[in-house]
């Protein structure tokens, strides 16, 4: 049987009762991802605000601590991300195309892919924890380039903005993985995916946000 065709034989999708049809519910839906991201944003903005203002205060100490950071572990970090981030795209197309086959596929590669960045992450702070640079009594900063103290705190704000981060691709994969599921269930169909785009701007956002950390952590501190 033809794959779209399978596809349409899902069941009707339901709506809650507190809608009047179902484009209402999805555009309640987008607009409640919208609002969620929003405050995401925010948080996010306000680590990135003390970073910077740190940045400024101890030019030293952070270009010093950066240059400790593997920069090729983050360069494939961020390409990484990205790839995983077409996958993504792929799968909302292969949704209204009623493909489920390759919605499955998509969504599974998209946090396979995810996962690879959780593994090199995990690598990198493997390292930070074998050298002591994770902040706390045990750490330790033998470079002599700049005061001890001042390069625990970009290590600090490194872990929170980094460790965020990871947390929210790791409750991404998590939704992606699910999705999956109930798509290889034949869930989702061309007159109803909205869970997928909305996953899809979740996983954007959690890409986006490493564009970011990129360069303000690995490149830009260094100078």
């Amino acid at each position: 049987m033809p794959e779209a065709a399978t596809s349409r034989n899902a069941p009707p999708p339901a709506r809650e009762e507190q809608f009047n049809d179902l484009e209402q519910q999805t555009e309640a839906a987008h607009l409640g991802m919208w609002l969620f991201l929003s405050t995401e944003i925010l948080f996010f903005g306000g680590l990135f605000g003390a970073y910077t203002i740190y940045r400024v205060s101890y030019p030293a100490a952070f270009a010093a601590a950066s240059k400790d950071l593997l920069m090729w572990a983050g360069a494939a970090d961020t390409a990484i991300l990205l790839v995983s981030s077409f996958a993504m795209a792929m799968a909302v197309h292969a949704a209204q195309t009623d493909a489920r086959r390759a919605l499955t596929v998509f969504l599974l590669l998209a946090a396979g892919i995810g996962g690879l960045f959780l593994c090199l992450h995990g690598y990198e702070y493997y390292k930070d924890f074998a050298e002591h640079h994770i902040p706390g009594p045990s750490f330790r900063y033998e470079g002599g380039k700049a005061p001890a103290n001042q390069v625990q705190l970009f290590f600090l704000l490194y872990f929170l903005m980094t460790g965020l981060h990871s947390l929210h691709v790791t409750i991404g994969i998590v939704i992606l993985t699910v999705l999956a599921v109930q798509s290889w269930r034949g869930k989702f169909s061309r007159e109803y995916y909205n869970p997928v785009e909305i996953a899809g701007l979740y996983w954007h956002f959690v890409d986006i946000v490493w564009v970011f950390l990129f360069p303000l952590l690995y490149l830009i501190a260094r100078r």
